[in-house]
Order: C-alpha cells, then sequence, then structure tokens
C-alpha cells in the first residue's frame, strides 16, 4: 500500500541567499550556490518529494536613503524607479534556485525582504519556523569578521532551528575573502 506524504511530514529547509559581490544581480554568491549544492547533494539526494526550500534574499538597504539615486533632489520618480529595481534585481537572484528546484522537482517558495540580514533571517525562521536554517560561509579572518560581520555565525547563535553553515571550497575563494 502506498503512503502519501503530507505537508508536515515535509522536511522544511530554509536557505538565506545572497548576490554575488564580484557580479552583481543577478549571479548569486559563490557561498549560496555552495550551500544550495550541498543541500541538494547531501541532504535532499533523491529524495525531492521529502523536502521543500524557502530561499529568502535579504536587501541591505543603503546607509543613507538613496539606493541608486545620485541626487538628494530626486523626484519621488527616481525613488519609484529605484525600489522597482531592487524588487526586479531580487527575482532575478531568486529565479536560479526557483528554476534549479522545479527542473529536479523539489518543491520551494522564495521571497525578498529588505534590512540587516542576520536580523531579517531570524525573523523569518521565527516565522516560517523551518526545521532546518542553511547558510554560505565566506570564511572572512578574525579582521575582517569585526569590521563585515558574519551572518553565518549570528544565525546560529540567535535562529530558533538548527543552522548548517557551508563554506566554500578552497578552489572558489577569491583572492579577497570579501568578495563572493
Amino acid at each position: 500500500m502506498a503512503s502519501v506524504r503530507v505537508e508536515s511530514e515535509v522536511t522544511r529547509i530554509m536557505m538565506g541567499v545572497n548576490e554575488s559581490s564580484i557580479k552583481g544581480y543577478p549571479h548569486a554568491s559563490i557561498s549560496s550556490k555552495s550551500a544550495f549544492e550541498w543541500t541538494l547533494n547531501k541532504i535532499i539526494r533523491s529524495n525531492t518529494s521529502g523536502f521543500k526550500l524557502f530561499f529568502l534574499h535579504v536587501q541591505v538597504p543603503d546607509e543613507d536613503g538613496f539606493d541608486e539615486v545620485d541626487s538628494i533632489y530626486a523626484s519621488p520618480e527616481d525613488f519609484r524607479n529605484a525600489n522597482r529595481k531592487d524588487k526586479i534585481n531580487g527575482s532575478h537572484l531568486l529565479e536560479y534556485f526557483v528554476n534549479r528546484c522545479h527542473d529536479i522537482g523539489v518543491a520551494c517558495e522564495a521571497w525578498v525582504k529588505k534590512g540587516d540580514p542576520k536580523e531579517v533571517i531570524c525573523h523569518e525562521v521565527k516565522r516560517v519556523k523551518p526545521d532546518l536554517l542553511v547558510v554560505g560561509n565566506r570564511g572572512l579572518g578574525p579582521f575582517q569578521r569585526v569590521f563585515v560581520g558574519t551572518v553565518s555565525e549570528f544565525c546560529v547563535k540567535h535562529c530558533e532551528c538548527p543552522v548548517v553553515t557551508i563554506k566554500r571550497s578552497a578552489e572558489e575563494t577569491p583572492r579577497d575573502p570579501v568578495d563572493d
């Protein structure tokens, strides 16, 4: 007798993904792609119906509030266009992950939020209640961690679910570890 898998039996994995600092939008970062591939190869494997992936991309607002607007004398239309561009960029970034899931038959959802990635990811974990959070790790040194901060370390300490951090491989590491 075949059993039917109900939604509550599906393992729910949230993934925090970001854009490449080298290539920018719509390219996913090395760390995000590595974490995604690791999840597919080591957790999901061939059990595509047993999992649902949740992709969260957090856009960091420009600290001066003028995302890609060159002048403080910008028109309201300039701000609307900048916000529209942010949404489009975030959607294109998530498209990579959603298309891959669709191609292999893994259920998924994806969305974009704005804010501090550390805080937003922890808030979304609390809201969505995944079984596991998977995030990439850029491998910053101690000096860089002080100034750049690490999302993965914050999530390990503050998220209300198990967190797996995936380090990128040595051959994927750019000369400057801040680049990703």
